[in-house]
């Protein structure tokens, strides 16, 4: 975004950034140098590439038996698809998530934001604390995780593969509709703005038709259950549709909330920055940055009562703590110095990763 990598200011914030060159040999003695004293070591070049280096998990592993090595890559180390590139929006597409996303009379659509890469970090964060664990409680050694782009996401996408050995269908694109669930859906409000309501269990379906003033279809055969209401949703969706759209946001929100219905806003991003929970609650930070005086980013998640997270230093630059780090292995100053003029560290720059997608 105008050529400043937010992504990178916002998920690297509390990082040191080292530069080696790992196409010359004391570079790679210099990380192993700094896997003696790791708890974990997080890669995600194409299977193969790492053990061409010299890094093989297996030297790794010698030169520290009690390292996690985590190895992402798209489609894992193991596999005919193995050395294929594995970029997210590839994932997205295999996975089964795209066909399954957007409306039935249109195309798939792929998800704005780096999805498989997100859901991938998550389990790769559980699969890491885990290992440590065993570590921790068995006595156990080290060990690899194995994580690929492409696993994380189709596990989260719910049970498809046994719904279609029931069916012989795959999951239709329905839009925002549920397919297991109803009434749920958005609507538009009279002003032009959207809600998001849901009412999939018996009593808040109910709740919801007396606020409307429909309670005639509690005791309509055709909505009288939460099966029926998925085989009519598309009526069901016009009557409270046509509800919603006679009043604005405001007065939707003020309505159903008395009403006790779960509804909420659909917000954009120039919402959320004004909304009174996310102040309250502190969901944002500003932190201070280099280049735009200070930056707004998410706060820790999740929120530990006994060990809180805090933001204490903005992201870096590649390679500014290659002094620092390199150092603090014994190295002194002329060495390093030695170091940046072989080509082994690379000079500290303000470049970063993409930004966007």
């Amino acid at each position: 975004v105008k050529g400043i990598s937010t992504y990178w200011k916002t998920y690297c914030r509390n990082k040191k950034s080292v530069s080696l060159n790992l196409r010359a040999q004391q570079a790679k003695a210099l990380l192993l140098r700094l896997i003696e004293r790791a708890d974990v070591f997080v890669e995600n070049f194409r299977p193969g590439t790492l053990e061409r280096m010299g890094l093989a998990p297996e030297t790794l592993l010698t030169c520290n038996p009690g390292l996690v090595v985590v190895r992402i890559s798209g489609w894992g180390q193991t596999g005919p698809y193995r050395h294929r590139p594995g970029f997210g929006t590839l994932i997205e597409g295999y996975s089964g998530f795209a066909a399954m996303n957007g409306f039935a009379d249109r195309e798939p659509v792929l998800p704005p934001i780096q999805l498989a890469d997100s859901v991938a970090g998550l389990q790769g964060a559980t699969a890491t604390l885990l290992a440590l664990r065993h570590r921790e409680v068995n006595g156990g050694t080290g060990q690899v995780v194995d994580l690929s782009l492409f696993e994380p996401l189709f596990s989260i996408l719910g049970p498809h593969a046994a719904n279609y050995r029931l069916t012989g269908k795959p999951k239709a694109r329905t839009g925002s509709r549920s397919t297991t669930a109803a009434p749920r859906n958005v609507y538009r409000t009279r002003d032009g703005k959207w809600l998001c309501l849901s009412a999939s269990m018996q009593g808040m379906a109910e709740r919801l038709f007396r606020a409307i003033g429909r309670e005639d279809l509690i005791g309509n055969p055709r909505y009288a259950s939460n099966a029926d209401r998925v085989e009519h949703g598309e009526e069901l969706d016009a009557i409270i549709g046509a509800f919603v759209g006679r009043r604005t946001l405001a007065e939707n929100l003020s309505f159903f909330e008395q009403s006790d219905v779960t509804i909420g806003a659909v917000n954009d991003i120039s919402d959320i920055m004004e909304d009174g929970y996310i102040r309250e609650r502190g969901v944002l930070r500003e932190i201070s940055d280099r280049e735009m005086d200070s930056i707004p980013v998410h706060a820790a998640v999740p929120r530990l009562s006994e060990t809180p997270g805090e933001i204490v230093r903005p992201a870096p630059w590649l390679g500014e703590h290659n002094a620092e780090v390199i150092g603090q292995l014994g190295y002194p100053d002329a060495d390093i110095a030695r170091f940046y003029e072989a080509g082994v560290l690379c000079d500290a720059t303000a470049t970063t990763a993409e930004g966007d997608i």
